[in-house]
């Protein structure tokens, strides 16, 4: 085929291809075990999958309406009232997306103008920074302060200016999986009083809080609440990634907004995957035990390497463990990494991509979302290093 003539200045020139797909790629073509995109390898619940298909066969296949299906909304908002003791209106306040990501994209670009500054915390989930460039804003870096990657708030407020206009906030976070306590939600919430800055807070791993710990959303203080967007993802929640499904909160003055954009970015999504879900949550069983059963993964993880050269770094929710390699190698991040696929047959994430200037701080991100055997294999491997 023959190549575009004219000229073409890229509207993201230093982004390449995502980390995820490059490691999960290099992973594939060595055939190792891949620890690196955050995806479980185990089997989705058989009652969901049989809902999906009930619902195909009722004939639930064309259009859903534009905001989701109605009960699915319906029952979204009795699970966070459930969950935090918060009312948001189905109709009003809450919106399906075609997975989190699509919701982020959607929020910033209803809520970025040229030249707008928007705050995001490093290392990053890297899909930030590339959706505000792509709407005209302007990033500007906060980094989290290893090996807690607890955030300075006194610098953040430095930060701000008369051109600030979001602050995007990430807990339980990827691919650190440190949370935010009370006590940030508060400065943060102190920040924003009195300015015209909206809050993204994405959610995504909300209900995979460890060691007894409570997550705090946005939603519980109201300061922030009136101001905030917050995405979630039935991906996460369900063990289905690849349905692309989640949901967007905001009240409703800011949901007008959303939803001008919304509609002519994905307009409406899977719609038997919508009604199988809304029975799904009936069940408040279906997301409540998710805690448990990732902290056991997380520390039968961190039981077979304890006898490794790697350190184990705190996390307090997510499915991603942080690898302190520190005593093995002087090598960069991306280089043990990659060697650690070609050589020994593991896949992981080097933290360092999620800087835009890069972090060298010799860790490395693991998915324990997998079955038990998966994770021990990958044991036995990185304790022989």
């Amino acid at each position: 085929m023959n190549t575009f003539p004219g000229t073409i200045k890229s509207k993201l020139p230093r982004t390449g291809t995502s980390i995820f797909a490059v490691m999960s790629k290099l992973a594939g073509d060595h055939d190792a075990i891949n620890l690196s995109q955050g995806f479980p390898d185990f089997d989705v619940s058989s009652e969901l999958i049989g809902l999906i298909n009930h619902y195909m066969l009722k004939g639930h296949n064309q259009y859903a309406p534009m905001p989701g299906v109605p009960l699915l909304r319906e029952r979204i908002a009795q699970k966070v009232e459930n969950t935090y003791g918060i009312k948001y209106n189905p109709e009003t306040e809450i919106n399906i997306c075609a997975g989190a990501t699509q919701g982020i994209y959607t929020v910033i670009a209803s809520m970025v103008r040229d030249e707008d500054e928007v705050i995001i915390f490093e290392p990053a989930y890297d899909s930030y920074a590339p959706a505000v460039e792509l709407c005209g804003g302007i990033v500007k870096y906060a980094r989290m302060r290893p090996p807690e990657y607890s955030i300075n708030w006194p610098e953040v407020a430095r930060m701000v200016s008369h051109r600030t206009r979001m602050i995007i906030i990430n807990s339980p976070h990827n691919p650190t999986g440190s949370i935010l306590s009370k006590d940030d939600l508060l400065a943060l919430q102190h920040l924003t009083k009195n300015t015209d800055i909206c809050i993204l807070s994405d959610e995504v791993y909300e209900h995979l809080i460890f060691d007894g710990q409570a997550h705090e959303s946005v939603c519980k203080y109201p300061g922030l609440a009136e101001r905030s967007f917050i995405t979630a993802s039935f991906g996460k929640t369900f063990h289905a990634t690849g349905w692309k499904m989640g949901y967007v909160l905001a009240p409703e003055n800011l949901m007008k907004e959303y939803r001008k954009s919304h509609q002519f970015v994905v307009f409406a999504c899977n719609t038997p995957v919508q009604h199988a879900i809304a029975d799904f949550l009936a069940d408040e069983n279906n997301y409540n035990t998710l805690a448990t059963f990732y902290q056991q993964k997380r520390d039968y993880f961190a039981s077979l390497i304890q006898g490794s050269r790697f350190g184990v770094l705190p996390c307090s929710g997510t499915y991603f463990q942080l690898l302190d390699y520190s005593g093995i190698s002087d090598e960069k991040e991306m280089a043990f990494a990659t060697r650690l696929i070609k050589e020994y047959g593991v896949g992981t994430i080097p933290v360092s991509p999620f800087y835009h200037k890069g972090g060298e701080h010799k860790v490395l991100r693991v998915c324990f979302a997998k079955k038990d055997e998966t994770l021990e294999k990958a044991a036995k491997i990185l304790c022989k290093i």
